[in-house]
């Protein structure tokens, strides 16, 4: 590429992000870049035998039973042993929060909550305790930055 198609393709993207930043604003840029970010982040799930790369965002919810965690994503339910504050901790910055004792759920993936129902995008229909009811309804609108515990 040559300097006169390296301006060009600079002066069109200047126009782009000028175009966005005017109807979305600046807090629509970070939301953006936020959200790239979160797509393109890898969650490792570490079993006895294996290490697996999954896509965060393809991760639907995470459950605890007993002691082994079970990850649920778009292509099946992977196990590892843990516990279900640690997994928060590690995935609480691409926008997964607590919704009950044993599971926490991506918030780009619910569609619906219906009194203490939680519809997630593929159907499934997760319980939500009340105690987390409020930071988990807060969240979902938008109103709270979700941190890590």
């Amino acid at each position: 590429m040559n300097r006169q198609q390296e301006h060009g393709l600079d002066k069109t993207l200047q126009t782009h992000l000028n175009q966005f930043l005017s109807q979305y604003g600046e807090s629509g840029l970070k939301e953006a870049l936020q959200q790239y970010v979160c797509l393109q982040q890898d969650y490792i799930c570490k079993t006895k035998n294996t290490t697996i790369r999954i896509k965060s965002s393809d991760i639907y919810y995470l459950e605890i039973k007993g002691h082994t965690i079970h990850i649920h994503t778009n292509h099946g339910t992977y196990k590892k042993y843990g516990s279900l504050s640690h997994e928060l901790k590690l995935l609480s910055r691409y926008h997964f929060i607590k919704c009950s004792q044993s599971c926490i759920v991506s918030l780009e993936k619910i569609r619906t909550i219906q009194n203490n129902d939680i519809i997630l995008t593929n159907d499934k229909i997760l319980h939500m305790s009340r105690n987390c009811a409020p930071k988990v309804l807060m969240a979902i609108s938008g109103k709270e930055n979700i941190q890590p515990p």
